[in-house]
């Protein structure tokens, strides 16, 4: 029997807490600090709170099952049955789903990578041989229960079987994971029966994937999942969502299916298409209009027109977010610094769920019913328009002078010699990437100085003893190319941007990149200059310690554009230009000062990556040249490192070697070095850092471990081009972790300098 379709909806919601209450009662499980009745106290709290909010603003369909511990794709293979089996030895459920995510002494975690162009992680599922699907539906049960003893109208929400197959991974000489379609769908099949039995009458059915070039027979796998399952006599009414970008000819192919909505990404899509689809009129089309992934106040006219445009092509239109509001903060309420017009532009994730509502009532009530947030929204469209901090005519001007005369540095023979004449170093030379573990002492000292409790010279002090504590034991444990440890930066990103115009950083603006681990997006609203050094001191006074080459540290224009929240009013292009002169400049300033090694990190590199093929090269085109933009001032003899991580690599390895860094350290261990082949097949001449070691996980691996990547890693690169490293920052980790590891990892690049046959010491 079908629903009664539904008008205003989100995709998701965030499950991290207001103020980040499942990432410490996670953490506080992980130190054993708490047990899993407190776990589950906080988690089910969460739960109900979000779901509560969303139903009083005025959603008469509130996505259920969007909450997980970790992650929704890990998630999805609980509940198919698909965790691998060197997990199967863990006897508790919870305990085994972390071990799964995270790993243990014993066990490697499963693979981690983007979510799509996002800066969440998904960890990749693993398909071999021997899995079997089978379905474990108890976690959505129970929240389907808890929803409508809630009194809540629940529609649970399921990652789809085509976006799970395709962004898994096959193993152990599978097949590529798609091949078990019919497999798997039998299993959602079963799954849609359970829901029926329990109550449900809509279910959400995530397939993003539709919106990609990942399989190129995606419309016709749509129809095939689509017919079958919509055919069920026993079931919920399904609604199939995609997300960040436009479906394309996948569209038609669910409109021909029994399904009875479909979503569509209004913000990052297109309405071109929707009226050449006739069977979508008799389908709801849940239009999203409002952008479930960017901070900017929704133009309600403008969206209203778009809903205008696709109203006669379905026989109901709902309206809801383009994707869920994961990726947004909760509420712009704690936001307290805000000048008033600044505020007029935002939205977070509360702003959103009432712009959704204010938006449905219009299409059903017209416009008076609204008139009031239609005329904030106009003023605030106004007022951005008019505001002067949007445009700097001196940052335009230098950026226009620089790239006419082109960002080239000498030839990589050049370099590498130059380098080497300054650095002296020996082979397979030893790094890390940057961060050291942001101690509690630092953690202490960053809420006292924000607390005015301890005054800027007394915060240098302490954090100039963090410094002088990580070079010491940087050169104890005889690493060759050392690194402050960046004790003063509170995010890699939001470092630099409280310190450039044209940003600002949240009060408490968090969002979950992966797990625990919570990021603070800043706000790009405004023309980027940079008005004073912003990482000379920390950086000389580190070398100051040392005779040993200290790297100067700084994130490049992608990535802060990336893991920023980023102005849409001109082209992002221009916007990385503007970041890219500010960390040109100060690439400069630390050259003056005397710093030899210099890392631009770039590991969002393949996250801004359009989802299209067709729109790829030219976003490739300008982010090579925005990082070119931001390197290529200093000399040959200064060595420019980068940094990339947790991306499939593969489908920007030219645009990698076109960055035209003396060094490029990368994520392997976790994917086995396998980058290296697709660096070889390039002819990638560049100095290489294969990680060898997976910090993401609390383990230490052992010293034969990282000996046994090495001589992997040297089966594909030569030793004179080949660096020994972590796969990314150790801020996340705990010091006795990082001690070990590197320790560790400092002996295994002695042992292999010793017995690899043709290197020289």
């Amino acid at each position: 029997m079908t629903a009664q379709p539904f008008t205003a909806t989100v995709l998701g919601s965030p499950r991290i807490g207001p103020r980040r209450e499942l990432k410490r009662a996670t953490e506080s499980y992980w130190a054993g600090r708490i047990g899993q009745d407190e776990l589950q106290k906080v988690a089910a709290g969460l739960r109900r709170d979000t779901w509560a909010q969303l139903a009083a603003a005025g959603l008469d369909s509130v996505p259920v099952n969007t909450f997980s511990y970790y992650d929704q794709m890990l998630d999805t293979a609980v509940l198919l049955g698909a965790l691998p089996a060197r997990v199967a030895g863990v006897a508790d459920e919870l305990d085994r789903y972390f071990a799964a995510a995270r790993g243990n002494a014993d066990i490697a975690p499963l693979e981690m990578t983007k979510w799509f162009d996002t800066n969440y992680h998904y960890i990749v599922p693993e398909i071999g041989p021997d899995t079997t699907f089978a379905l474990n539906p108890a976690k959505v049960l129970a929240e389907l229960k808890e929803a409508v003893e809630q009194g809540i109208p629940a529609r649970p929400v399921v990652i789809g079987p085509i976006t799970f197959l395709l962004l898994s991974k096959a193993v152990d000489g599978s097949p590529a994971p798609i091949f078990r379609l019919d497999e798997l769908t039998d299993v959602y099949a079963q799954l849609l029966s359970a829901l029926a039995e329990a109550g449900a009458e809509w279910v959400q059915i995530d397939e993003p994937v539709l919106v990609t070039d990942v399989a190129a027979d995606a419309p016709a796998l749509a129809e095939q999942v689509y017919a079958r399952l919509g055919g069920l006599s026993n079931r919920p009414s399904i609604f199939v969502a995609t997300y960040f970008g436009d479906p394309g000819a996948a569209l038609s192919s669910l409109a021909a299916t029994p399904v009875e909505a479909i979503g569509v990404d209004l913000v990052y899509g297109s309405t071109d298409s929707i009226a050449a689809v006739p069977e979508l009129a008799s389908k709801v089309l849940v239009a999203g209009v409002v952008d479930g992934r960017n901070i900017w106040r929704t133009d309600l006219e403008a969206a209203l027109a778009k809903l205008a445009t696709v109203l006669g092509s379905a026989a109901a239109v709902a309206v809801s977010t383009s994707c869920s509001t994961l990726h947004v903060p909760y509420s712009l309420e704690p936001e307290t610094g805000l000048d008033d017009a600044l505020r007029s532009w935002l939205a977070f994730g509360a702003e959103k769920v009432n712009e959704v509502v204010s938006l449905a009532r219009a299409l059903a009530e017209g416009r008076e019913a609204v008139a009031e947030q239609i005329h904030a929204s106009n003023a605030a469209v106004a007022s951005r328009k008019s505001d002067p901090r949007l445009n700097n005519a001196d940052v335009r001007s230098r950026i226009a002078t620089i790239t006419a005369a082109g960002t080239h540095r000498g030839s990589a023979e050049t370099r590498r010699a130059a380098q080497a004449d300054r650095l002296h170093l020996p082979p397979l030379p030893t790094t890390t990437i940057g961060s050291f573990p942001q101690t509690v002492d630092i953690r202490k000292a960053r809420a006292a100085l924000a607390a005015e409790e301890i005054d800027s010279a007394e915060y240098t002090r302490r954090m100039k003893a963090e410094i002088a504590d990580v070079i010491a034991l940087q050169e104890q444990l005889g690493l060759d190319v050392l690194v402050h440890g960046e004790p003063e930066r509170n995010d890699m990103v939001q470092y630099f941007a409280e310190q450039l115009e044209g940003f600002f950083a949240t009060a408490n603006g968090w969002v979950q990149s992966y797990g625990s681990r919570c990021v603070r997006p800043p706000v790009l609203f405004g023309d980027v200059a940079r008005p004073h050094p912003m990482t000379t001191a920390w950086a000389t006074y580190a070398q100051s310690l040392t005779d040993k080459p200290v790297k100067g540290m700084l994130t490049g224009p992608v990535t802060i554009l990336a893991w920023s929240f980023v102005r849409d009013d001109q082209p992002l292009a221009d916007t990385a230009n503007q970041v890219a002169l500010a960390i040109r400049d100060e690439t400069l300033d630390l050259e003056k000062a005397g710093i030899a090694v210099i890392q631009v990190d770039e590991p969002a590199l393949r996250e801004l990556l359009p989802l299209r093929k067709a729109d790829q090269q030219a976003y490739l085109d300008w982010a090579v040249g925005a990082f070119r933009l931001s390197t290529s001032g200093v000399s040959d003899a200064t060595q420019i490192h980068t940094h990339l991580c947790y991306s499939e690599f593969g489908e920007v390895i030219g645009a990698i070697a076109d960055l035209d860094a003396d060094v490029t350290s990368l994520e392997a261990a976790r994917s086995h070095m396998e980058v290296l082949d697709d660096l070889n097949a390039i002819g990638f001449a560049g100095g290489v850092g294969p990680g060898v070691y997976d910090i993401h996980s609390p383990r230490v691996p052992s010293t034969d471990e990282m000996a046994a990547s090495l001589r992997e890693a040297l089966n594909a690169v030569p030793a004179q081009r080949l660096w020994v490293n972590p796969d990314c920052g150790l801020k996340t980790r705990k010091t006795d972790e990082v001690t070990a590891s590197l320790a560790n990892m400092v002996a295994a690049a002695r042992k292999t300098r010793a017995t690899h046959a043709g290197i020289k010491s």
